[in-house]
């Protein structure tokens, strides 16, 4: 398959790909709420120190993100719901 049939097969509108990235980053947070609390617990009473202080605490909180966040990740949702509008 030729790049140009792989970038009709998975163009979207662009108000869909919108809903798709929202739908995205709301399971990556859902997913990571463990992450999220612990890098939310370190920075309590924090102000600027909060970047040297949680650091550990960010970057596992930025790799569990990445996980759900990715653009391979979008364009398997992007797959997935044109597949979908297909049926």
């Amino acid at each position: 398959m030729g790049y140009i049939e792989e970038a009709r097969e998975n163009h979207v509108k662009k108000k869909v790909e919108e809903a798709l990235r929202s739908k995205m980053k709301a399971k990556a947070l859902k997913e990571c709420v463990y992450y999220t609390s612990k890098y939310a617990e370190c920075a309590v009473g924090r102000t600027l120190s909060v970047v040297w202080q949680c650091r550990q605490e960010a970057k596992e909180l930025n790799e569990c993100l990445h996980q759900y966040t990715s653009d391979s990740v979008l364009e398997e949702m992007k797959k997935a719901y044109t597949l979908q509008q297909e049926s």
